[in-house]
């Protein structure tokens, strides 16, 4: 908790790892994520799997663990970059060596209050550089949108063999700030009742309709307290992810899933249709990262028209392994 606020902005990081088949980082017990975890400084509070991953809400945000992928975001002061050398090292101790890294985040909003090595992007950059193996020799870092404040801050590295991304899926990270009160309201868990985290957190996925973002997807959801919440949710090898920081002067919710490209632009529109209208933002941002076609871009503008955004600024670029993203804001607008 920093002094003027809780700080919802995650920050992000995937890596993906080469080598023998079957469970693969699945094999990892529990005891030693949560050693990873004690170092980023968060812990479980959650879980869910299926036979594609095993899913983990986090005491600040989540942490998906397929064969050979990793995903932890977290957000508040965690310190989610000292995850990234004790997930190499048991990584090689069941046979598998780390051939990709992709982190992302946006802007804080309260930067001064990240400790080391969160100060500043250039810090968190070359920090990733002295602590990932040498292998990784193709990398980029850069800050797109970097004239406004809402800026998306994107590294990727990979080795040598591995210089172009997957092709059928990508990934959108939602970000939306300014949430209308009285729809944030309904994220703080009423006093005086008596209620373990997940009963809660289940009435409010109910109550806000976010198990309608996905209907085919298995929940896991936790309500934290006094305020906040957090979901998960599998719907086969993909994943969604849903976090809620409520108060009123630096509230802010992020929605973030895979997509299959083949599946078309009308699933992922609609899913960020409702997801704008559960939290009805003053402001929202939308990365793309992959195989997202023109369609998805494009129709983001007329999904979040509903409650009142425009389009205010669109930057995209190329990075090695993660292919193309395009980062999006949204603001209210101009009548």
């Amino acid at each position: 908790m920093a002094a003027s606020g809780f700080e919802g902005f995650e920050k992000r990081i995937e890596l993906r790892f080469s080598g023998v088949g079957g469970k693969g980082l699945r094999q990892l017990d529990f005891f030693t994520l949560e050693k990873v975890l004690h170092a980023v400084q968060c812990t479980v509070v959650s879980a869910l799997g299926n036979q594609y991953l095993d899913s983990y809400v986090l005491s600040e945000s989540s942490l998906f663990v397929y064969p050979t992928k990793i995903i932890i975001k977290t957000c508040g002061t965690t310190q989610l970059l000292k995850s990234v050398r004790p997930f190499v090292h048991y990584a090689a101790t069941i046979g598998l060596a780390l051939c990709s890294c992709r982190y992302t985040r946006g802007s804080f909003i309260f930067p001064e209050a990240q400790p080391h090595p969160h100060t500043s992007f250039n810090e968190e950059v070359s920090y990733l550089e002295q602590n990932l193996p040498p292998n990784l020799s193709i990398n980029k870092a850069s800050i797109m949108n970097a004239a406004s404040s809402h800026k998306w801050h994107v590294f990727t590295a990979c080795d040598a063999g591995r210089p172009r991304a997957e092709d059928d899926f990508y990934t959108v990270e939602i970000c939306m700030t300014g949430l209308d009160p009285v729809h944030a309201g309904k994220f703080f868990r009423p006093s005086g009742l008596v209620k373990t985290g997940d009963s809660a957190g289940r009435e409010m996925t109910e109550a806000t309709g976010i198990d309608d973002v996905n209907a085919s997807a298995i929940v896991c959801d936790y309500a934290f307290d006094p305020c906040g919440y957090s979901m998960n949710g599998v719907h086969g090898d993909r994943y969604l992810t849903v976090h809620v920081t409520p108060e009123d002067g630096f509230s802010y919710a992020s929605f973030e899933c895979v997509c299959a490209a083949a599946a078309g632009d009308g699933e992922i529109l609609e899913a960020v249709g409702k997801v704008a209208e559960i939290f009805r933002p003053s402001e929202l941002s939308a990365a793309l990262t992959g195989a997202a076609g023109e369609g998805v871009r494009r129709g983001l503008a007329a999904a979040v028209s509903p409650v009142g955004l425009g389009l205010t600024s669109c930057a995209a670029d190329e990075f090695p392994d993660a292919g193309n993203v395009v980062f999006q804001m949204f603001g209210a607008r101009r009548e």
